[in-house]
């Protein structure tokens, strides 16, 4: 069998899907047909020349075409030309027409999910709008962005007058439509119901919001001059280095490559194995137990090469950020600091940011396994044992964002004075139990000014949401 690499389907152009799961014949081919095969001839004479059986295994190529079950156990005709898909070894139609065949069958599969339905259907009803929305909510956080180059102390009291109003508006249009709704004598479908339901709990979410939100406002009004410095030293950094704004999106395409390649090797180590010989001339693969095993270190290398991701998005940030800040002469600032910072990473500070990533996976596998326990004993625990997991999650996840922030000050600390991990986070600790007051307070009120213009943010989108939804 090792000399058959290719995965061919008797019926490449109608696959036929339960539970999930391929039901259709599948066997291992030493080539795929590069050409169409239109009779049982063709078939015959493509395995004496390519040493590839395209029929089932107990089919002998001389009975091709004397067997009257060969239509049966051979592909269908007209075998479409294939090509070998490089990462699996399938071989994948190059017909037009299976393609369309394999979106319907895939459509089926998904709406097969009451779930996938559901959140397609709404997708589908509302695509123009949703685009037009997201647009919309990218040019609100640029312009967000921007405005923190002018803030003022004037103008950061306009913003959380404009917050205040925004919160103000969005709760009182939310009870207003649910009053709308409910007083409505049209509402009959299942569909509507639903809505209104959604609406209910929507304008609970955002009264308790606007509450919370301007408790906070009014306890924290003390510390806005401090952290409008801060924003003005950032939006100058932000001015030098506007390249930083991409920086996520760079980061989530390595994130979006590094996981395609994480399950493709998941599928080649849930599809390795030994070969056994079933009824009927077929065979199936019986996985090993070491391998088996094996998903375990696969999901724990997920986790941690994409926390060292980050953390290596942190460093470049910070070394870009610092390389700026004390430059001396400020008439000639560096060029390329993001490249120049990625340089120092690579160079001399990988093993701060595998440290750093190395203690968030710690956490983060008690929780995964504490989930894992969760869901299989979902139906058979108790209300306590719920409960008891639930705390779990809570404090695990608390200690996750500590670490997370204590990280990010070692990541800064390393770019200022080029120490290790151990060294770094000596420093931290020592700077944060003196002035944890201030840095408590600063770091708050200066998360609560972002966090206020994403909401205001959100409340623009959400109103136009809102208005577009009642009289479009």
């Amino acid at each position: 069998m090792t000399s058959k690499k290719f995965v061919f389907f008797l019926n490449s152009c109608n696959l036929e899907i339960k539970d999930l799961k391929i039901n259709s014949v599948a066997l291992c081919v030493s080539s795929c047909p590069q050409e169409q095969l239109n009779s049982l001839e063709d078939i015959q004479l493509f395995a004496k020349n390519n040493d590839s059986c395209l029929c089932v295994y107990n089919l002998n190529v001389s009975s091709y075409t004397l067997n009257p079950k060969a239509a049966e156990l051979c592909p269908t005709l007209p075998v479409p030309p294939s090509k070998s898909f490089p990462l699996f070894n399938r071989c994948v139609p190059q017909n037009p027409e299976c393609y369309s065949q394999f979106a319907s069958v895939l459509i089926n599969v998904i709406n097969g999910v009451d779930i996938f339905h559901h959140i397609l259907s709404g997708i589908m009803a509302g695509r123009d709008i949703i685009i037009g929305l997201c647009v919309l909510a990218l040019a609100f956080s640029l312009i967000m962005v921007l405005t923190f180059k002018f803030i003022t102390t004037l103008l950061v009291h306009i913003f959380i007058t404009l917050v205040v109003f925004g919160l103000l508006f969005v709760s009182g249009v939310l009870w207003w439509l649910y009053y709308d709704y409910t007083n409505s004598s049209s509402i009959e479908l299942e569909t509507e119901k639903e809505n209104v339901k959604f609406l209910l709990g929507f304008a609970v979410l955002s009264t308790v919001i606007t509450v919370v939100l301007l408790v906070l406002i009014f306890v924290l009004r003390k510390r806005i001059q401090l952290t409008i410095q801060l924003f003005q030293v950032a939006s100058k950094i932000i001015t030098k280095i506007p390249f930083l704004l991409f920086q996520p999106f760079w980061t989530f395409l390595i994130l979006i490559f590094f996981w395609v390649f994480w399950v493709a090797v998941l599928l080649s180590l849930g599809t390795a194995g030994s070969v056994q010989i079933i009824s009927g001339g077929q065979v199936e693969y019986k996985v090993l137990s070491a391998i088996r095993f094996m998903w375990w270190y696969h999901l724990i290398g997920l986790i941690w090469t994409s926390e060292f991701i980050l953390a290596c998005q942190q460093m470049t940030i910070s070394g870009a950020v610092v390389t700026c800040y004390f430059n001396r002469n400020k008439s000639s600032p560096p060029s390329h600091p993001i490249l120049s910072s990625i340089s120092v990473l690579f160079c001399y500070h990988l093993g701060t940011a595998v440290k750093g990533s190395f203690l968030i996976t710690l956490l983060r596998i008690p929780r995964t396994i504490l989930m894992y326990i969760y869901n299989t004993l979902k139906e058979k625990e108790s209300v306590c044992a719920r409960c008891l997991f639930k705390s779990c999650f809570c404090c695990f996840w608390c200690l996750e964002r500590c670490l997370r922030y204590f990280n990010q000050h070692v990541y800064t600390t390393t770019a200022i004075n080029g120490t290790n991990f151990c060294t770094s986070a000596k420093d931290v600790l020592f700077i944060l139990a003196k002035n944890s007051t201030a840095m408590a307070s600063i770091s708050c009120f200066g998360d609560f000014i972002i966090f206020l213009g994403k909401k205001q943010t959100m409340d623009l989108q959400r109103s136009h949401t809102s208005w577009i939804k009642t009289y479009w």
